[in-house]
């Protein structure tokens, strides 16, 4: 197994001996299948583009109460439907030279032959919540991927201003559904009759 070092987030150390592997000489060099079998030894979250590697952040404390509490409602809605959702670290693959870590994935069937047990090749709805350390990433980034992979549904939940913005896929673009703030309950124009009470996801923290 490997972990990024805090301060060098281009620099993973193998646990088992200690050696050291900096990413950062061969950014813009790697391939898919470097990255697939480097990313089966590591428990960091590595997302791919274009050849360059991105080791994400460590999530915090909050980041994962908030997750785990969506988790469970869409887990709840879903599973009884014959649905399947599942949470980071799975890899999605969003482009044929890029994959992203979603936070939360899910299929409105299980049997949805995009799942696959390595990596996921699509999916119906994607969830991120928002990272303190680049907030683009999610915000702007992440909308082009999912747009581009077809992805019908991608909501982006922000603790940082407390709201919750579920988009849209229209004619290959994301249009926003809506921005939801406390005292909302979010909906889905994917999932009919689902809906989740902002109060409650950021009151999970």
């Amino acid at each position: 197994m490997t972990t990024a070092i805090r301060d060098s987030p281009m620099l993973l150390v193998r646990e088992t001996d200690g050696v050291a592997i900096d990413l950062a000489p061969l950014q813009g060099l790697w391939t898919v299948d470097q990255y697939l079998k480097l990313t089966d030894h590591t428990h960091c979250l590595v997302e791919f583009s274009d050849g360059n590697l991105e080791v994400l952040p460590m999530p915090t404390q909050r980041h994962q109460m908030i997750l785990a509490f969506l988790y469970r409602v869409f887990f709840a809605f879903l599973h009884p439907r014959g649905g399947l959702v599942l949470f980071a670290p799975l890899r999605l693959q969003v482009s044929p030279a890029a994959f992203r870590e979603p936070d939360l994935l899910l299929l409105l069937r299980a049997d949805d032959p995009r799942a696959q047990n390595r990596y996921w090749l699509g999916a119906d709805l994607v969830l991120e919540v928002v990272s303190e350390d680049d907030p683009e990433r999610d915000t702007v980034d992440k909308v082009r991927d999912y747009a581009g992979a077809g992805i019908p549904e991608y909501w982006i939940v922000n603790p940082q201003d407390e709201t919750i913005t579920v988009l849209s896929l229209t004619d290959n673009a994301y249009t926003p559904l809506g921005v939801f703030r406390r005292g909302d309950q979010v909906t889905s124009a994917l999932l009919e009759g689902f809906s989740v009470s902002v109060d409650e996801a950021f009151s999970a923290s």
